[in-house]
């Protein structure tokens, strides 16, 4: 098995339905796409997924950084006290 996204080899489960055989969630560790097994076959196999969203190690390696979510505000913050 490989990723749908990226192609690499190195898959983990991460999740098992409660019932079992059911599903399981998988991701990727290289480009960390995750799916549930009982997805479409175009979010599921390589072959199917779209071309315009496949990604090779250079799109990763090249990839923007992603921002740090902010501080939560205080409750008060930013109100006027009444």
């Amino acid at each position: 098995m490989t990723c749908p996204r990226c192609d690499f080899d190195r898959i983990e489960k991460l999740a098992t339905s409660q019932v079992p055989g059911v599903w399981d969630v998988l991701q990727c560790q290289r480009c960390l796409y995750m799916w549930r097994t009982t997805e479409p076959v175009r979010r599921t196999t390589r072959e199917a997924y779209p071309e315009a969203f496949r990604m090779t190690q250079a799109d990763i390696d090249n990839a923007p950084e992603v921002p740090t979510i902010p501080p939560l505000l205080q409750r008060n913050e930013g109100r006027e006290a009444t």
